[in-house]
């Protein structure tokens, strides 16, 4: 059985965005544990469709539909960038840093692909 990372090992922004997620997830349950229910679901629910949309891309019925879905996603890249940016500032709140350099790092690339697929 193919793993994620092995089945789309030639598709960064697929391998970005999943790792993220599965940051994103470990990072909800440990604000889950600190009974931070509101944010963790919002968080858990944005910072997971990123991929989720991307990977709906790669199957896209034309250019516009690839460049439409990689839009949601960086839609849902910028709620996310913002619960993070919540998350940082607010007392009691578990570090996040490093997930807000990876939402940047998902951000840039997603927007060169759109760009780039924009001028093609």
């Amino acid at each position: 059985m193919f793993k994620f990372e092995e089945k789309y090992k030639n598709n960064l922004i697929l391998l970005k965005s999943f790792d993220f997620a599965k940051k994103v997830v470990v990072y909800c349950e440990l604000l889950e544990s600190k009974r931070k229910f509101v944010i963790a679901n919002q968080l858990l629910k944005s910072g997971t469709s990123i991929g989720a949309n991307i990977k709906e891309a790669q199957n896209s019925e034309s250019k516009a539909d690839f460049v439409h879905k990689l839009k949601i996603a960086m839609k849902e890249a910028e709620e996310t960038e913002f619960w993070l940016f919540l998350c940082n500032d607010l007392e009691n709140y578990p570090n996040c840093e490093n997930l807000i350099e990876d939402i940047f790092e998902i951000l840039k690339i997603t927007n060169k692909i759109i760009a780039s697929s924009k001028s093609k």
